[in-house]
């Protein structure tokens, strides 16, 4: 039997098991405290949620706190997706013991695999598909709440989170307390595989048709809201990709 090498760095543990969904019921009230107490959010189109069913809440990507601040203002508990290197220390452990998924950006279909478990049993996820924090304006986003919709069967509820950045703050900034907030909820939209076209075409439609819904959505719901997306912030090398 060969000896483990003391110097070798622990191997990565890989969760395959999707998150039970009675981790969700604190993490909801924790991010209403978040939208109501810590900030001054207002919540529009609650009822384009529907009221049971799974569901994809995909949502714009401007800061570290639209995840948190969108299961503050759904009506229905869900399991976010959110980059893996975040599960660190006493966050880690939050974002865990909340039932979050923990997806690595590079391509994890594990953790696509255990989103589309939540939606299977019916429940909620929700994803930021833009992958990283710009804008907010949904001109790009990754495949994965394609994926998810056409093999789970689930709609995508487009969600325009606006003011957790404002103008010219850097992506890296958290609001100060009392701060207003917008989420606004769109009606849902169903993605069906089309006939006689390869799955890789069928999600390239997919993903654009969730695309131009959300970001059609999102302009709508600034001009609603008076509420302008961010500008730009020119990252440095070190910030982008993040």
């Amino acid at each position: 039997m060969s000896k483990k090498d003391p110097t070798a760095a622990p191997a990565l543990r890989v969760v395959t098991a999707a998150p039970p969904r009675w981790k969700t019921r604190w993490s909801r009230p924790l991010g209403r405290v978040l939208d109501h107490v810590v900030y001054r959010t207002i919540v529009v189109g609650r009822k384009h949620v529907p009221a049971d069913g799974p569901v994809i809440f995909a949502g714009n990507h401007l800061s570290y706190l639209d995840g948190p601040v969108m299961v503050g203002a759904a009506n229905r508990y869900m399991h976010v997706m959110v980059r893996h290197d975040m599960f660190k220390g006493f966050l880690g452990w939050v974002l865990a013991a909340s039932g979050q998924i923990p997806v690595n950006r590079a391509g994890d279909r594990a953790a696509l695999q255990q989103a589309k478990t939540v939606l299977d049993r019916g429940d909620c996820v929700g994803i930021l598909p833009e992958g990283t924090r710009g804008t907010g304006d949904a001109a790009a986003m990754n495949g994965g709440v394609a994926w998810l919709a056409l093999n789970s069967g689930a709609v995508v509820v487009p969600v325009a989170i606006l003011g957790t950045r404002v103008g010219n703050e850097h992506r890296d900034t958290i609001p100060k307390p009392r701060r207003h907030l917008h989420v606004v909820f769109g009606e849902p939209l169903k993605i069906e595989r089309e006939p006689g076209v390869s799955g890789r075409v069928s999600m390239d439609r997919a993903t654009e048709k969730i695309r131009r819904r959300l970001a059609a959505h999102i302009e709508a719901a600034t001009a609603a809201t008076g509420q302008d997306l961010p500008a730009d912030d020119h990252l440095t090398s070190k910030h982008k990709g993040q």
